[in-house]
């Protein structure tokens, strides 16, 4: 019978969209990457999602988050996205947890429960302990590197963690994945040479910050605010989306 999905079947057939119906995929970031994933997941058809973010839709948001637009600031981003993913298909299952995904908070996901980890979140210690439980679990799971400070959205590539080059983030997980004995990791990076962001305090959160009195995380905490665009976080998020859905469905 025809159906929201029926153009998706026509490449996968009927077998590989009961699969994904059946699915329950949990992806950690609701932000520029992970909100692209989010949004490709629910139009492939999968049947149940876990959406994990703390945060709350920022103005500055908007140059490249799907959730993101004048009428979502100030809204959770995982409210906002399981509206959208409802929206796609009222029939799938939508589970959100306003957690910054720590060691101190991972004990709210049993990630056997899970048919597919997705890893987008930035912060080097939440991105290991998605992996390890992920890996205890021997539950399929996809990274995302640096999306920051990129240009060229045709440069990532899907690879092994030991086979990146480049990329600081993925440097600094490569390190660390072998401390902690992980001998393989699915992720999505590129050798584009990291641009440094401009100083434009006119601009800059460091000088005109808008998270609203009592925040639990702002970006003027950073080390550095990176730069970003509309079309190299979406690529990377798609990307991951494509990975996913091919690997639960067995269909390449």
């Amino acid at each position: 019978m025809l159906n929201q999905f029926s153009r998706t079947q026509l490449l996968y057939g009927a077998e590989a969209m009961e699969k994904l119906s059946a699915s329950r995929v949990a992806v950690f970031g609701i932000g520029g990457v992970g909100g692209y994933v989010v949004e490709a997941l629910a139009r492939s058809g999968v049947g149940a999602l876990d959406l994990i973010d703390d945060d709350k839709v920022c103005l500055t948001n908007i140059n490249r988050q799907i959730i993101a637009t004048r009428k979502t600031v100030g809204q959770y981003k995982v409210d906002v996205a399981k509206e959208r993913v409802l929206d796609i298909n009222p029939d799938c299952v939508v589970r959100t947890y306003k957690t910054f995904y720590l060691p101190e908070t991972q004990d709210q996901f049993d990630f056997h429960d899970y048919d597919y980890v997705i890893d987008a979140i930035d912060t080097v210690t939440g991105k290991l302990g998605i992996i390890e439980q992920a890996k205890e679990a021997a539950t399929p799971v996809i990274s995302s590197m640096g999306a920051g400070n990129k240009l060229d959205p045709s440069m990532f590539e899907v690879a092994d963690i030991y086979e990146t080059s480049i990329c600081p983030l993925a440097k600094v997980m490569r390190h660390e994945c072998r401390k902690r004995g992980i001998d393989s990791l699915k992720v999505v990076y590129s050798k584009e040479k990291p641009k440094r962001p401009l100083e434009d305090m006119s601009i800059s959160c460091r000088t005109n910050c808008i998270c609203p009195p009592g925040a639990a995380r702002k970006c003027t905490e950073r080390r550095d605010i990176p730069g970003s665009t509309a079309f190299v976080p979406s690529v990377v998020g798609l990307i991951i989306a494509g990975e996913v859905i091919n690997d639960l469905t067995g269909v390449r």
